[in-house]
């Protein structure tokens, strides 16, 4: 199986601050891999540094054996930690709009942006102003306009943060939808049961390096058959248990 991303000695200084140190892995064109690790790991930094968004100190971050460039020919679609999306404006027209500049036409666009708006239950939204909806409201349709146009790449940073139990499961029901139909999945996330249900291979950060690398059963074997959350901890004591879904 072919990479579709490719990390080689990467290191991020800000300023005399190292954030990432001499960082490789790879993720395989079909898979869903778990980016892994607390607040201030690299996680978000690795992402933006592949995306073009900052540039590297050190190393190589190549997509399709290339840096990334929007004009390129990776269709990938992004859900940054950090929403950004035109609030003052209908719900529709953000979707549609955002549908276009991925290369729908405007008929293709509105008919993914309605079906996704039936399929997490906002149909009756589509006219509603993004401001007046609530924040979880607003996830799913950030969420619905990464998943517009079925990019083959999907890069996840915390995609459920803030839902409860039963929106987590049909976020997760649609991320795998998409990991079935072929779609490469890279997910950033503090919840282990996302991880167990969805990852096949997955990298564990620590202070920017990786603590752990591997498919989720090779890592569990190295660490003595413990759950993801038993090693979580056990990388960072317990620190960050108030993080973790246990």
């Amino acid at each position: 199986m072919s990479n579709i991303i490719s990390i080689k000695n990467f290191s991020m200084k800000f300023g005399t601050t190292a954030v990432i140190n001499n960082l490789s892995f790879t993720v395989k064109r079909g898979e869903t891999f778990g980016l892994l690790g607390s607040n201030g790991s690299g996680k978000t930094t690795t992402i933006r540094a592949l995306l073009g968004i900052y540039p590297q100190t050190e190393g190589e971050l190549l997509i399709e054996g290339k840096p990334y460039s929007v004009s390129g020919d990776v269709k990938l679609g992004y859900l940054p930690e950090e929403r950004g999306l035109y609030k003052k404006e209908p719900v529709l027209d953000v979707m549609v709009y955002f549908g276009q500049l991925k290369g729908l036409s405007r008929i293709q666009a509105k008919q993914e942006a309605i079906a996704f708006l039936e399929r997490v239950k906002l149909q009756d939204k589509a006219n509603t102003r993004l401001d007046k909806l609530s924040g979880g409201q607003q996830q799913k349709v950030q969420l619905g306009i990464t998943v517009m146009g079925s990019p083959e790449l999907l890069i996840l940073d915390e995609p459920t943060k803030g839902f409860d139990p039963v929106n987590r499961k049909l976020l997760m029901d649609i991320i795998e939808e998409h990991q079935q139909k072929g779609a490469t999945v890279v997910m950033v996330t503090h919840q282990m049961e996302e991880v167990e249900r969805l990852c096949d291979r997955i990298i564990l950060l620590k202070d920017g390096k990786a603590r752990a690398y591997g498919t989720v059963a090779d890592v569990r074997a190295t660490f003595g058959g413990k759950s993801l959350n038993s090693i979580f901890l056990s990388v960072y004591g317990d620190e960050n248990q108030e993080e973790i879904n246990v």
